[in-house]
């Protein structure tokens, strides 16, 4: 089926994701691979959680790990526009027969907790405490030289409902993969800050968080990592790539934490602020559209996920599958 057309005037202003909470079971381990690999500041820590920021980030977080007896992923957050839209939001999920509940979080102001219809922890806020910029304090750039955080990609056993329900919310299509024979979506990518995407949905056993994604500078500080992961013993956590995808544009990398969660590094896609930039696809037999160049993405990045706390993943019904390496 088509992607719907972009709901240009949503029932709230969400304006970028945020953030995201990881459940891992060694937090000092967590901790070597985020900071000393990959370079994410802290910015809080005690024995049981860490907050951590990207380069240019003003917010007191992008991450929390917190240390949990079973690797999964706690809620992924969104920065809404203005206090009313908290309101606007509550009422929009209330009248889904969805969960509503205000809770109170670390350095942040009012806080919506709510998942979407297939169980996705989802939190929604507008302040956050921001903190002194240090963007231009080049001591402290190590490992990837993560800029900010840019996307999260989700496993959906239904990806046309999925994108149907977040273009309700005012996420709008950029690209998209089409299924040739049953004329299904089997993946899309869905923005509001004006990239290529916040959030991107692929089929498979979902809901599952198939990986979180970090803008980093260049090309070239991917192989800075690439180097620095396979000479400290992290030359196994290297899961895809370096490589380019047809989809965004975006020059790649996959890695794995300590616990199997997935990050992606990536740079270099372009810009889609206009409200009516036309959504572009893909045939999924087309094998350009996940690798215009490098090696094919291995099974593991098909079928390894992270999930959801409180969630039930399903499988998908929709049984096309793309290029698999080897």
């Amino acid at each position: 089926m088509p992607v719907p057309a972009p709901n240009l005037y949503p029932p709230f202003n969400i304006v970028r994701l945020s953030h995201v909470e990881y459940r891992v079971t060694d937090l000092a381990a967590s901790r070597a691979f985020y900071v000393d690999i990959l370079g994410l500041q802290v910015t809080q820590e005690d024995d049981h959680r860490i907050y951590l920021r990207a380069m240019e980030e003003r917010g007191h977080h992008c991450i929390v790990l917190v240390q949990a007896d079973t690797a999964e992923v706690g809620v992924l957050g969104f920065k809404l526009y203005d206090e009313p839209d908290l309101d606007k939001a509550a009422e929009f999920f209330a009248n889904r027969d969805l969960p509503v509940e205000w809770v109170k979080r670390p350095h942040m102001g009012r806080v919506l907790r709510t998942r979407d219809p297939w169980g996705i922890p989802l939190e929604f806020y507008v302040t956050m405490d921001r903190l002194e910029p240090i963007h231009q304090k080049y001591k402290l750039y190590n490992g990837v030289k993560p800029l900010r955080i840019d996307h999260f990609n989700m496993f959906s056993a239904n990806v046309d409902a999925s994108v149907a329900f977040y273009n309700d919310i005012g996420f709008r299509v950029t690209e998209y993969t089409e299924d040739d024979e049953s004329g299904r979506v089997w993946a899309a990518w869905m923005h509001r800050k004006g990239g290529v995407h916040d959030v991107a949905f692929t089929n498979g056993l979902g809901p599952r968080l198939h990986h979180t994604a970090f803008w980093v500078p260049t090309p070239l500080n991917i192989i800075d990592l690439l180097d620095l992961m396979s000479t400290t013993g992290y030359v196994a956590n290297i899961e895809r790539g370096p490589g380019r995808h047809g989809i965004s544009n975006a020059f790649f990398l996959y890695v794995l934490d300590p616990d199997g969660h997935r990050i992606e590094i990536y740079c270099s896609d372009y810009q889609t602020v206009d409200p009516d930039l036309e959504a572009i696809r893909w045939s999924l037999t087309d094998p350009q559209r996940q690798t215009l160049w490098g090696a094919p993405a291995p099974r593991s990045w098909f079928e390894e996920g992270s999930t959801f706390e409180g969630a039930t993943p399903m499988a998908s019904d929709l049984k096309a599958q793309p290029i698999i390496a080897p």
